[in-house]
């Protein structure tokens, strides 16, 4: 189809003499056509001329409606060069994430790596880095080549990079020994270098969430972290601090000093003379980079510009420096600003001039606009060509048009999307008279008076009136005919023992952890002793009284950080050594565990006794409804809904659960299933919690399922009493297929047909008596819960054997990022923040989290800003009164919406782009994840204030909160923290209060281990028995400080090798070690090897094994096998050396002979142990069958 629409421009005339005098670098302008019939020039030139094009549009949306036509005909992605916030204010710390965007692609576009880039004004019109200084800043890592390690650390400084101990987001470096850690803007992923002396010797990307490498490259980039680097002054940090000297003097000499000013200077000043981090940088860019430069400055010279609609580009212009000229007033009357400093924009003037050895081609709708002297056109071409709606769908329409082109003797061609469409469309013709030829492939264009229908699908229709031709198409709801591009795929890391014990990464001292035999105390150090000339590392437990613990690290799979209800752990009480208390509180909670877990394998077998409808296979409808999702679904989507269907299609009855973040796109895998129903005539229901979402659920479903025999309606308050009693009559008669509902669908007065699905939407938000009809009503019926708490991987195993769980991980594919700040609470900021997003025409959630005085907060705002139209919602306002507020917030009404945290679940509402957060510091990371997760849900730019009060006295956990939710802001990291938080609090929603209780009472992790032993047992499976062994041997087993600098990597590191079990996690674990430390030293190999030790003399019931100068003793579990014992003491090898003591613990005392390793003789008789053990294992099944026999 695409080649078809190109032959079209060959043939007309206007077309191939501007392409012509383009080729001759002489300026054109085309005039008269509409918006669509120029992308379609616009890709025909791309293809033609083979030179770099740079496309201005007036603003972010003509950008991306160009990006959309454009890939309709190149069937590729054109970047378009986003914008960024200047940081003016003093903030803490801003995230860069669309600033490092844009540096990838400016250095793209100047190394003429870009085809085609689109920009609109405001993101061409920034200042920026000179392009000289980019490429002086940006350097090729090359394997082979030698560097200098102390060059490379300072131009990774100078670049603006921050150095740390683990890289976890972009614009952060590590070193350890010779391994350079990378991460740069110019990367999706970070590089891992290693040098030998100074050669470069390997190189490849790592994963940042499991630190190990994943492939290997030859070559990589570096770029800069962000467009403003003091470093990168013409005479570096010093040139600038020197230049800042001056510039405060000056100002001090004027004669009415400017006080606000000077200071904000001087406290620059002196955080530059300490090289500490400034992120309000962008005050001095004039100062920094001489020299003005924006993007326009990165056009190749053998370019060709393009200005789409220069008259809108010219205003655009206009209302840029108007608008930048209103924000720099108020900063430079509250002293944030120099005057002389103030030049952030480029002029209209100064661009035109700037294009004067350029080829420029000028698109105006109408002819007779004025041209800027600079670079006016040499040649105009006026053309006719009109942009045509879509049909939507509407065949009725399409047949009225074509009808209307076949008398005026044009060709039509019709874009249908898909080859059923087409075929619908040609049966709909014929019933008109009017005859129609499919043609798929499309090879030629129809000729006058013939209707053509093919695939494919543009965003508009076009018509090119001289060629007598018309190209219709169905437009918007199907423009995503082309195949979806699938996401590239994530490699999943199987669930290895780093998630199981991340828990451990950020354990620090103070904090609460549990000893699986002594209970819960502080961690207070780790300490290193010398014992027998055998250094080891141990980790020191206070307890109650003066109690203190010293557990061997090579013992630490016994401790795990105390994790309770995700709240702060101030009202636990340590344990005392020697009391059976903590026994007790064990027995308790496993007692729970193994009620609940009977309770639950009670439930589901009486479910799975109902015998319910198997429904048939995809029919080709479900399959054209799939197809017509306009995104690209993640592989985590995809699973899920093979799980569901796979469910729908056995007959017992479906139980599934279904978790995943809000905006994660739960919503479409749940559609998916009731079209499946529906295709098979059963009815289905979908019970949501609030009135604003059964709205917000309707309107999606109506879009989705347009075009298909799917009646749907709508049961809610917001319906009057009448509509509501046909609502129910319509349901019980069974032509309504799909209902959606509050709690009113529960009412006695609803009767359905043929009920066939129910789908419910955060079902911990429904009561006990619901929960009692929702039983009644599912009997028999497919269910599916939806939950956006998201579940916990491993309470998810351990309840995988009671009830079927789905999960969606991943996020889709472009959630863009937001631009975060972390600063102190200051007015004039927050307000310039609203105002920027009420003019752009969004919204803004401001949360202030005590309803008490939260009315208070709105009329302040309402104060400083006249005309603003602020709502307030918190969790203590009545259900109807809520759904209100929240209704005329989706429907636009509200501008500022003044809430608590009650807006964490539920509502997507895609035009609040902005959120402010007053003591972000009293949040835990998991919830200021889940709250900047409510802005940033469309393409547009999204921003997050996280404030705290100034000069507040930080008590300590605030204070380490809010370093994290720093980190958390710049780099993303720290992402795994918040994630396990948040599963903490799923998993006290999943479990129940009461049971969270007992959850509270051991912790987390230890929970989970008496929940999975209680499933196991009600399933009538073997509980695994826990045989746990403590080797205490005099070899130098540890991690060295020089190995790993880190302590609580190391203490990580500890954590893993201690619950080391097979070979094959052990060479692992080594791999590892050596692709993130580099050679793995003598004490780590020992140590490793201890680990091994402890787990084969567990398998073969050694509790314990102790080295006594050339002796070892090894002690037994009372219920060994002792037959094993005495046959390998009368072994060979052993008869002379091993003597064998009988008692309540038998033991086993065995003398090393001169020269024997520790390590080797105990693992020789733990082996000799094992062997016997399967040897008596595989007589006694021998005799048994000869016994039976």
């Amino acid at each position: 189809m695409i080649e078809q629409l190109f032959s079209l421009l060959k043939k007309m005339p206007e077309y191939t003499g501007a392409l012509e005098s383009l080729r001759q670098g002489e300026n054109v302008a085309i005039t008269g056509i509409g918006q669509i019939n120029r992308s379609h020039i616009l890709a025909g030139l791309c293809r033609e001329l083979g030179r770099p094009m740079v496309l201005l549009c007036q603003d972010d949306i003509a950008a991306r409606r160009l990006q959309e036509e454009l890939k309709s005909f190149l069937e590729a992605d054109v970047p378009i060069l986003p914008g960024r916030e200047l940081t003016l204010y003093d903030a803490a710390v801003v995230s860069r994430s669309w600033e490092q965007k844009r540096l990838r692609q400016l250095y793209d576009l100047c190394q003429g790596r870009t085809p085609m880039q689109i920009m609109s004004w405001e993101s061409m019109s920034l200042r920026t880095m000179p392009p000289a200084i980019l490429k002086e800043a940006s350097f090729r890592l090359k394997i082979g080549k030698e560097y200098s390690m102390d060059d490379l650390t300072a131009r990774l400084v100078a670049a603006g990079y921050s150095r740390c101990g683990m890289v976890e987001g972009p614009g952060q470096f590590a070193l350890r020994g010779g391994i350079l850690d990378i991460f740069s803007p110019a990367n999706d992923q970070p590089i891992r270098a290693e040098f030998f002396g100074d050669e470069l010797d390997t190189m490849g990307y790592f994963d940042p969430q499991t630190q190990r490498r994943n492939e290997n490259t030859e070559c990589v980039t570096v770029l800069p972290v962000g467009e403003t680097q003091p470093g990168l002054h013409p005479r570096g940090l010093g040139g600038l601090c020197h230049d800042l000297t001056n510039l405060i003097a000056r100002q001090k000499r004027r004669k009415n000093v400017n006080e606000l000013l000077v200071t904000t200077l001087s406290r620059d000043l002196e955080k530059y003379e300490n090289s500490l981090h400034n992120p309000a940088s962008d005050r001095y860019m004039a100062l920094i980079y001489p020299e003005m430069a924006t993007a326009a400055d990165y056009i190749p010279e053998d370019a060709l510009v393009v200005l789409c609609d220069q008259s809108s580009l010219h205003r655009a212009a206009r209302s840029r420096s108007d608008e930048m000229g209103m924000q720099l007033d108020s900063l430079l009357q509250a002293g944030l600003v120099a005057g002389e400093l103030c030049d952030y924009v480029c002029q209209w003037e100064d661009f035109c001039a700037g294009l004067k050895n350029k080829t420029v081609l000028f698109f105006d709708t109408f002819g007779g606009a004025s041209y800027p002297e600079d670079c006016p056109p040499k040649q105009l071409y006026p053309m006719t060509a009109k942009q045509l709606p879509g049909y939507g769908g509407n065949l009725d329409t399409a047949a009225s048009d074509l009808q209307h082109y076949q008398k005026q003797e044009f060709g039509s061609l019709v874009l249908c999307g898909t080859r059923r469409r087409a075929e619908l469309l040609q049966e709909m013709l014929r019933s008109k008279n009017l005859s129609s030829f499919i043609c798929i492939p499309l090879t030629t264009l129809p000729s006058p008076g013939q209707i053509l229908l093919t695939d494919g699908s543009l965003p508009y229709g076009m018509e090119y009136p001289l060629s007598h031709l018309a190209i219709l198409t169905e437009g918007q709801l199907l423009s995503h005919g082309e195949v979806k591009k699938k996401a590239a795929p994530r490699k999943k890391t199987g669930s290895t023992n780093r998630q199981k014990l991340s828990a451990f990464t950020d354990l620090t001292p103070g904090d609460l952890v549990v000893h699986e035999n002594y209970g819960i105390g502080r961690f207070v150090a780790m300490e290193q002793i010398k014992v027998d000339n055998a250094v080891k590392d141990y980790i020191k437990i206070a307890y109650q009284g003066s109690d203190t613990l010293f557990v061997p690290a090579t013992q630490l799979d016994l401790v795990s950080k105390y994790i309770g209800g995700g709240s702060e752990d101030s009202n636990v009480r340590l344990n005392k050594i020697g009391s059976d208390a903590w026994q007790k509180t064990k027995a308790k909670a496993r007692k729970a565990a193994k009620d609940m877990a009977g309770e639950l394998i009670q439930l589901y077998a009486a479910r799975k006794r109902q015998p319910g409808f198997a429904f048939a296979a995809d029919s080709p409808w479900q399959k054209e409804f799939e197809d017509n999702f306009p995104y690209p679904e993640t592989d985590d989507q995809l699973r899920c809904i093979a799980d569901i269907k796979r469910d729908m299609e056995s007959p017992t009855p479906m139980d599934r659960l279904l978790c995943g973040d809000v905006g994660f796109g739960k919503t479409e895998v749940a559609l998916r299933a009731v079209m499946k129903a529906v295709m098979d005539g059963k009815q289905v229901a979908i019970l949501v919690p609030t009135t604003v979402l059964a709205q917000q659920h309707y309107t999606t479903a109506v879009a989705r399922f347009r075009g298909f025999p799917v009646n749907i309606d709508v049961l809610s308050r917001f319906r009057t009493p009448k509509q509501q009693q046909q609502t129910l009559r319509n349901l019980a008669a069974g032509s309504v297929d799909l209902i959606i509902g509050t709690h009113k669908l529960l009412q006695k007065s609803v009767q359905f047909k043929d009920l066939g699905l129910l789908v419910i939407d955060e079902e911990q938000r429904f009561g006990v008596t619901h929960k009692e009809r929702l039983k009644e009503m599912s009997k028999g019926v497919d269910v599916l819960t939806l939950s956006a708490t998201p579940i916990p991987r491993t309470l998810n195993m351990a309840l995988s054997g009671i009830r079927d769980m789905s999960t969606i991980e991943e996020p889709p594919a472009d959630r863009y990022p937001v631009q975060t700040f972390v600063l102190e609470h200051n007015n004039a900021v927050i307000d310039d923040a609203i105002r920027r997003e009420v003019e752009r025409g969004g919204q803004v959630y401001y949360l202030h989290n005590r309803t008490e005085t939260i009315d208070q907060c709105a009329s302040a705002l309402q104060r400083r800003i006249p005309g603003l139209r602020i709502g307030v919602a918190h969790g203590q306002m009545g259900e109807d009164a809520l759904g209100d507020v929240m209704q005329t917030m989706t429907d636009g009404d509200i501008q500022v919406l003044v809430c608590t945290t009650i807006i964490e679940t539920g509502l997507d509402i895609p035009n609040a782009n902005t959120l402010i957060i007053e003591n972000a510091d009293r949040f835990g990371l998991s919830q200021l994840h889940q709250l900047r997760g409510r802005v940033g849900r469309s393409t547009r730019h999204a921003y997050a204030y996280f404030t705290y009060r100034p000069d507040k006295n930080l008590t300590e956990i605030a204070e380490k909160r809010l370093s994290a939710i720093r980190d958390f802001a710049e780099f993303g990291s720290g992402f795994k923290i918040a994630m396990r938080d948040l599963e903490i609090r799923g998993a006290g929603n999943l479990l129940g209060s009461e049971q969270s209780g007992h959850m509270m009472s051991v912790g987390y992790d230890m929970y989970l281990k008496l929940l999975n032993d209680a499933v196991l047992e009600q399933q009538g499976k073997a509980v695994p028995a826990r045989v746990e062994c403590s080797a205490d041997l005099t070899v130098a087993a540890y991690i060295p400080e020089s190995y790993v600098p880190a302590p609580e990597q190391r203490m990580d590191l500890y954590r893993r090798i201690a619950a080391l079990r097979t070979a094959e996690d052990e060479s692992e674990l080594t791999d590892e070690l050596l692709d993130r430390y580099g050679d793995v030293p003598g004490p780590v190999t020992a140590l490793l090897q201890v680990a091994l030790l402890r787990a084969a003399a567990m398998a073969a019931g050694v509790t314990d094994i102790t080295q006594k100068g050339r002796q070892l003793v090894f002690s037994f579990d009372p219920h060994m096998d002792a037959a094993s014992l005495l046959a390998v003491c009368t072994m060979a090898g052993y008869r002379s050396r091993a003597q064998l003591s009988a008692g309540a613990v038998p033991k086993l005392t065995l003398y090393m002979q001169p020269k024997e390793e520790a390590l080797a003789a105990a693992g020789g008789l733990v082996e000799a142990l094992r062997l016997q053990q399967e040897e008596n294992r595989a007589a006694a099944r021998t005799e048994e069958t000869t016994h039976e026999k």
